[in-house]
């Protein structure tokens, strides 16, 4: 938990250096839920009456229309899992973005592969995957704006782990976010 805090100061600090004009630097603590393949009970977005919290933040750099982030994400609960037996899923994501520099609104697609650690009370596995999806990110000041996206995550191996079946882990991502750049 202690380096989680490090982590979370030292990329604030990040996203206060004044870059150039061309150049953002930005930092976006985000809440969402989880919906779709093997992560929960909640088939869509909006069909979904089992939400499970997913917090995290993503980081990056845009340079016109191109940029890079990376984004941690974390969900409890995670998987249909029998009483008693305690889930979870960690993302570590690296990926590329588009962004459309439209002034205040920005329009932007993303794709990126990273780390996907499910855990049980019974061990963790790692797995690699992607991820793949888009949003839209409001800029009301300079500094100081709302992003939310939806994001496709699926791994490349099978898992098996205890309440996982062997198959590929795969669900959807639904997150809002507070952006400071």
């Amino acid at each position: 938990m202690r380096s989680a805090r490090i982590l979370v100061i030292a990329s604030a600090m990040l996203a206060t250096i004044t870059g150039t004009a061309w150049s953002q630097s930005y930092f976006t603590p985000f809440i969402g839920y989880n919906f779709g393949g093997n992560s929960t009970n909640c088939e869509t977005l909006r069909n979904c009456n089992d939400k499970r919290t997913n917090l995290g933040v993503s980081i990056g750099k845009t340079n016109g229309v191109f940029g890079i982030e990376q984004d941690i994400g974390y969900v409890r609960h995670f998987g249909n899992t029998p009483d008693g037996v305690r889930s979870s899923m960690l993302t570590l994501m690296s990926s590329l973005l588009v962004v459309a520099p439209l002034g205040p609104v920005q329009p932007y697609g993303l794709f990126g592969l990273g780390l996907m650690r499910p855990n049980t009370s019974a061990g963790a596995k790692n797995a690699i995957g992607y991820d793949i999806g888009g949003g839209l990110a409001v800029f009301p000041t300079r500094r100081i704006g709302l992003r939310a996206d939806p994001r496709r995550m699926r791994s490349f191996n099978d898992v098996k782990l205890f309440v996982f079946s062997g198959e590929k882990l795969e669900f959807w991502r639904a997150s809002l976010g507070l952006t400071l750049r």
